[in-house]
């Protein structure tokens, strides 16, 4: 099954404690049905220094569900993702107003 959703892609969250919020999809994990959104879903690892990096509290996105996630239209309304074949190929598109992603 094609992916409805894709790296790069602007999204918003349709429901959990970051509902409302938009960003643009960082990583796709289509085996586990979860992505990770920059802004979105932060969570606080403690992590321990090294000689790369600075150790303390970092915030780090976690993933968040694809059911949880809409994409947004050009009228940056969320809108729900279909197919169409267009010159032999399969597009994506924004059902609210039909426009190819």
């Amino acid at each position: 099954m094609a992916a409805k959703l894709k790296k790069g892609d602007k999204v918003v969250v349709l429901a959990g404690k970051d509902k409302g919020k938009q960003g643009e999809i960082t990583a796709v994990m289509p085996k586990d049905g979860k992505a990770v959104v920059d802004g979105i879903n932060i969570a606080t690892r403690h992590t321990r220094q090294s000689q790369t990096s600075q150790g303390g509290r970092i915030p780090k996105p976690m993933p968040v569900d694809l059911s949880n996630l809409a994409i947004v239209d050009a009228n940056g309304k969320p809108s729900r993702v279909g197919f169409r074949t267009e010159d032999g190929k399969k597009v994506r598109f924004a059902k609210t107003t039909g426009d190819a992603l």
